[in-house]
């Protein structure tokens, strides 16, 4: 994919080299001619083009990155960060690298996901989730605001009111839930999506 993306990029430059040596020595009045505007805006269509696919091909190649640091599980790229943070900094710093805080969909995914936070972080450590009832206590939603479908609660949670809005894993609870003080600084899980 990368060697398709280069060579149409070096075939690219190679027609905009031949088209500047072609240019005649002597400048004659310039004559509107639609052939030549015409040939402009599709050389300009390819450019866009090949930038588009070349920015793809980055996005492609970040995100396997990601998957080779991190875990995939369920179609998603899973990485942890050890470092201790607020859920709010948590999260821009996810939203930084292209991603969001995670959020498992199942209870496989959640299971897995805690086996690979017990192995990168430690088998003790709690981690941010991508979930909160931030906008109406008591309705937990994803980072997009979507109501979630998956729970896994330790049982009398969630029980903070609305001190507590934001979700962490936890490992020592065997991947259950806890709703605790978004300020609390706690490690956490970036999530992407394959594309």
């Amino acid at each position: 994919m990368e060697f398709r993306g280069a060579c149409v990029l070096l075939g690219v430059l190679l027609l905009v080299n031949c088209s500047l040596q072609q240019t005649p020595a002597k400048r004659k009045p310039v004559k509107k001619d639609a052939t030549k505007d015409t040939a402009v805006e599709q050389l300009q269509k390819q450019i866009d083009n090949i930038v588009q696919e070349l920015n793809l091909l980055k996005e492609q190649q970040a995100l396997q990155t990601v998957c080779l640091k991190g875990e995939k599980i369920h179609g998603k790229c899973y990485l942890a960060d050890p470092l201790r943070k607020r859920y709010h900094t948590a999260s821009e710093d996810c939203n930084n690298l292209g991603g969001v805080l995670g959020a498992p969909m199942s209870s496989d995914e959640n299971d897995q996901l805690r086996d690979y936070i017990r192995r990168s972080i430690g088998p003790d450590e709690q981690v941010w989730l991508g979930v909160n009832d931030m906008m109406t206590e008591g309705v937990w939603v994803d980072q997009t605001g979507s109501s979630i479908t998956y729970k896994n609660w330790e049982r009398p949670q969630p029980d903070g009111g609305q001190s507590q809005n934001c979700v962490a894993l936890s490992g020592a609870a065997r991947g259950k839930w806890f709703d605790e003080n978004c300020r609390d600084e706690k490690p956490s899980v970036c999530q992407f999506n394959i594309v």
